[in-house]
C-alpha cells in the first residue's frame, strides 16, 4: 500500500487498519517462531505498513496540534 492510499483514509480507518496490521504482525512472529512460516518477506512488508500508517497518523495529529494552537 503507498502512502497516497494510506492518506486517502480516515483516521478511524487507519487505527482500524493498524490494529489488524499489528495482529498480522504477532501471527507472523508467531508461524516464525514454530517454524511455520512460508513467506518471511511478509514480515518485512508488514513492518513498512505499519511505519507507513502510524507516521500518517503522527503527521495529522501534529497538524492538528499547530491548528489549535
Amino acid at each position: 500500500m503507498k502512502a497516497a492510499d494510506v492518506r486517502a483514509k480516515t483516521d478511524d480507518e487507519l487505527k482500524d487498519q493498524l490494529m489488524g496490521l499489528k495482529k498480522e504482525a504477532f501471527n507472523l512472529r508467531f508461524q516464525a517462531a514454530s517454524g511455520q512460516l512460508e513467506n518471511s518477506a511478509r514480515r518485512g512488508q508488514v513492518r513498512k505498513e505499519i511505519a507507513r500508517v502510524k507516521t500518517i497518523l503522527g503527521e495529522r495529529r501534529r497538524a492538528a496540534a499547530k491548528e489549535a494552537s
